[in-house]
């Protein structure tokens, strides 16, 4: 196992899939659920992110080759997301990027609410909130930089542990949400942006530096 590359992906991934982030919306959508109702919701939030995942993880690299983009390219891009993603958890502003647009939430509203109350397990739970812009940035970047079996254990390995993070929070997120307090939520996602936007700026340098190799 490279601990090295595990340390940096598991930084970068638990710090955009932060389940503590996900806690209070997950509350909040399912006010009116029963106990049992959450953890069914939970089970299919984890199934649908693990299939986005893993497809992210496999073809994402194709998918952007197929449009011409290099992934030093991508890595520039993808770190100014998350850094963008950085500073609004910094400061204490909503991650945009990781929730509908107003118009989607008017259409919603308009449409009478026509789907049934357990389709927000994927949308917008898993996608965006979950598996949005910055986390198929990272899994991108990451599972583009996996060489030898050493590191595509780690991958794998951290790809797992933050799901399962992920599952649990959201499984016991009613006994969670009453043990966290608002300060505590505040500190972790604090962090979590610092992190973050640590490892977003080594991202767009490191790419930057392959773009223009007389940055080196």
């Amino acid at each position: 196992m490279d601990m090295v590359f595990a340390t940096k992906f598991l930084g970068a991934l638990f710090a955009i899939m932060n389940p503590f982030m996900t806690l209070p919306i997950f509350l909040s959508m399912t006010t009116d659920k029963t106990v049992a109702e959450q953890h069914g919701m939970a089970l299919a939030i984890l199934l649908y992110t693990t299939v986005m995942c893993v497809v992210i993880s496999f073809a994402g690299g194709y998918i952007i080759s197929f449009f011409g983009v290099t992934i030093n390219a991508f890595r520039v891009a993808g770190g100014l997301v998350l850094l963008g993603i950085a500073f609004s958890m910094l400061n204490g502003s909503p991650v945009t990027s990781h929730e509908r647009g107003e118009h989607e939430k008017h259409a919603d509203a308009a449409a009478g609410g026509g789907e049934p109350d357990d389709s927000i397990t994927f949308y917008p739970m898993t996608f965006p909130m979950i598996v949005g812009p910055g986390t198929i940035a990272t899994l991108i970047i990451y599972s583009a930089q996996v060489r030898g079996a050493a590191q595509y254990v780690s991958f794998g390995i951290v790809l797992v542990a933050v799901l399962l993070s992920l599952f649990v929070v959201l499984y016991f997120a009613a006994s969670i949400g009453r043990l966290l307090s608002v300060k505590m939520r505040v500190v972790v996602t604090r962090l979590m942006g610092m992190i973050l936007a640590a490892i977003a700026v080594e991202m767009v340098f490191a790419g930057a530096k392959m773009l223009l190799p007389g940055l080196a």
